[in-house]
């Protein structure tokens, strides 16, 4: 029995250091910063209010990045740059990229990404996901407000280094179909991740998004409308946009939790094996 105690105790005082490693510094900080909200998750206005203050503060922060690479373009300081990476995608043009690289940017366009959350929300609105169907038209629709707030102030020229591959309409800063994808395939992602209870699905889901805004991106740059720094910031000031969209639903969940019980019913991951209702 007192070896068995012994036994015990070395495992209790062994293992944190053990499974956390050499981070396990990090790990403590991350615990304890979850045993404070644990604490206080009682009132659901705190809870609520550290998920929408976190929303915030994530958003702020890539609009000061926004804010830089636009202090930075204006003053023309990322101009010689820019110009370089073009004249560089310039000399390596190849009709059959330009091809490829013409499919893939039709990802962003309006009608596409229209279509896309036309069918992403239908879906969870018809699968009782109704919050989360909300969420994708609002983030959508405040991604494009936005995007022609920003162009119309900026109005930044089209590149013209090269001959452009498609046509192109608006100004150039910030690069709309950057913005639009992140919001519209990452927020897609998104929802569709928390949905699922696998870790690899939901990993998997995350970064085939990641690869289809990459290559959006890419896109742009090769067909010649877009400059690097258009691509940066319409990227930067998307996910802003979409990260306080998700920290909304998110604070919106755990308030529900003590207020609206049903809330959390209706926007729980689908059950192993079950059908979706229509």
């Amino acid at each position: 029995m007192a070896t068995t105690l012994d036994n015990d105790r070395r495992v209790a005082t062994t293992s944190p250091s053990t499974t956390r490693g050499k981070t396990r510094l990090a790990w403590d900080v991350i615990f304890r910063a979850l045993r404070l909200i644990r604490r206080y998750v009682e009132n659901a206005y705190v809870v609520f209010g550290i998920f929408l203050l976190s929303g915030a503060a994530i958003a702020v922060v890539f609009t000061w990045i926004f804010a830089e690479i636009a202090e930075r373009v204006r003053a023309g300081s990322t101009q010689s740059f820019d110009e370089t990476v073009m004249r560089w995608i310039g000399e390596h043009q190849n009709p059959g990229v330009q091809a490829a690289m013409l499919e893939i940017t039709s990802l962003g366009t309006g009608s596409v990404v229209s279509m896309i959350v036309l069918v992403a929300g239908l879906f969870l609105w018809l699968n009782r996901h109704k919050h989360s169907a909300v969420l994708l038209v609002v983030a959508t629709l405040g991604g494009i407000v936005l995007n022609n707030l920003l162009k119309i102030g900026f109005d930044r020229p089209r590149p013209q280094v090269f001959k452009w591959g498609t046509y192109a309409v608006s100004s150039s800063f910030p690069s709309g179909h950057a913005m639009s994808s992140i919001i519209v395939y990452g927020t897609v992602a998104y929802l569709a991740a928390r949905l699922q209870r696998n870790l690899a699905s939901r990993v998997a889901t995350m970064v085939l998004a990641a690869l289809i805004i990459v290559a959006i991106c890419a896109s742009r740059l090769y067909l010649g409308v877009h400059y690097p720094s258009d691509i940066a910031a319409g990227l930067v000031i998307g996910l802003a946009w979409a990260a306080f969209c998700m920290a909304v639903l998110e604070a919106a969940q755990l308030y529900a939790k003590r207020n609206a019980p049903q809330m959390l019913k209706d926007e729980a991951p689908a059950p192993a094996g079950a059908a979706p209702s229509s």
